[in-house]
């Protein structure tokens, strides 16, 4: 095995020890290396985990991103929970809601017109679209809009049985799609082998590059380990600034949920991109609905536990404005994604809509 130290492998280390240094002494310079700290540390999480996928292949691969991600959201979630008492009640409901418009009109829309725009008309798996759309529409209005008409305690909130019972089903409905995905109908996930293109042949190398050892992809699996602890500490260290900021700039607390999501799915999108512009856009729809898929099947019943054991409030209802954008972006996204061809058509239809979530979530 030929080890490289680079970038990645050198950047959790550091990352800890701002984490150190920042716990032991408060200043203004170490909190903004700490912040340069985090996002390095995320994007080296993300790259460790492509070699483990690398070596494991699809849709294994898209898989072991999704939940790398996810443990990072769901731990920024638990963190930020934990700290802030019972205001952050609404917090997993804002993060996850982000996290559906985000990789369900932000990532899918920018892949399908980056796709689009370079190569006119992308095929993927209409099979695997459908199952995982569906997955996505179960998942959601049983989680986030359900809460709103139950009637055993006020909404948004849930009683404790039901908030058990929403957690079961979303770890059901998610394991379900985990095992059709890489088990029972496998196929209905793997990528389509175009042609290669003109002038394209640089671009295409790096796919094709032969998987890492076994030994390398441990060493990228301890890698990502210690990039997701020092991710965790240091979120948690900043998320006063966060909020913070947040308040300061006038915004809503909802805007909260949108920078935590936006700040661990910002590596996945640009994987899924690169994918799209390498015409692998079942690769892209992978990332972008299974992180979606992830963020809501492994991190509500993660805050429900929370919530039970440590009494932690939370609500889990979506205003009537949200509902109506969550609404629109399935029904589109079902539209959108149901002959198994796109073009750059789609890609602004799904971007407008995101624009639209972005701008109503600063200006409600």
């Amino acid at each position: 095995m030929k080890f490289k130290l680079d970038w990645t492998f050198i950047t959790p280390i550091l990352a800890l020890a701002v984490l150190g240094a920042t716990a032991l002494i408060q200043s203004a310079v170490l909190m903004v290396l700490a912040a340069v700290a985090l996002a390095l540390a995320v994007f080296a999480a993300v790259h460790h985990a492509e070699v483990v996928a690398h070596r494991v292949g699809e849709p294994f691969g898209t898989l072991v991103l999704a939940i790398a991600v996810t443990v990072i959201e769901v731990a920024l979630i638990v963190s930020v929970m934990l700290s802030g008492g019972p205001e952050k009640a609404g917090l997993p409901r804002d993060t996850v809601f982000a996290a559906i418009m985000i990789c369900g009109c932000g990532i899918v829309g920018l892949c399908l017109l980056i796709g689009g725009w370079r190569h006119h008309v992308q095929d993927f798996q209409l099979q695997g679209a459908a199952a995982a759309l569906a997955i996505l529409c179960a998942l959601s209005v049983l989680t986030l809009v359900l809460p709103n008409f139950t009637s055993t305690v006020a909404g948004p909130a849930l009683s404790t049985s039901q908030l058990i019972f929403v957690g079961v089903i979303s770890l059901v409905l998610y394991v379900t799609f985990v095992f059709v995905q890489t088990i029972r109908h496998r196929d209905y996930f793997l990528p389509f082998t175009p042609p290669a293109a003109a002038g394209a042949q640089d671009e295409d190398d790096a796919p094709h590059a032969p998987p890492p050892s076994n030994g390398e992809a441990w060493l990228a699996l301890g890698f990502l380990m210690l990039s997701l602890v020092s991710v965790v500490g240091l979120a948690k260290l900043l998320s006063p600034a966060v909020e913070a900021g947040v308040a300061a700039a006038g915004a809503p607390e909802a805007v909260v949920g949108v920078v935590i999501a936006a700040l661990v799915l910002l590596p996945e999108g640009l994987a899924a991109v690169r994918a799209a512009r390498l015409n692998r856009l079942q690769t892209s729809l992978n990332l972008a609905l299974g992180s979606a898929l992830a963020s809501i099947g492994l991190t509500i019943p993660t805050v429900a536990v929370v919530s039970i054991i440590m009494g932690q409030p939370i609500a889990l209802g979506l205003a009537p404005k949200e509902i109506v954008m969550l609404a629109l972006t399935l029904l589109v996204s079902v539209i959108t994604l149901g002959t198994g061809r796109s073009t750059v058509l789609q890609g602004v239809v799904h971007l407008v809509i995101f624009a639209a979530f972005l701008f109503l979530s600063i200006v409600p």
